[in-house]
């Protein structure tokens, strides 16, 4: 569930960051052949420090809600 929630919330801040960034139409997927190695590669590297970002959050938030739970850190 949390997973799934974690996915919906980076994607969502992914396309508002694309937009931001000047970019109107869609990211580029890594087989649109109307678009650069380099537009692809970048597209990518920022989708995935956006998905790392939001993962290292939801992570963090849940080991300190666990540790003010039951006194202890998980892991």
């Amino acid at each position: 569930m949390v997973r799934e929630g974690r996915h919906v919330g980076a994607g969502a801040l992914f396309k508002q960051t694309w937009k931001a960034l000047g970019h109107g139409e869609d990211a580029p997927d890594a087989t649109d052949e109307d678009r650069s190695w380099r537009e692809v590669l970048l597209t990518a590297t920022l989708q995935g420090a956006i998905f790392a970002g939001v993962k290292a959050a939801v992570d963090r938030v849940g080991a300190t809600t666990v540790r003010r739970l039951t006194g202890t850190w998980p892991g």
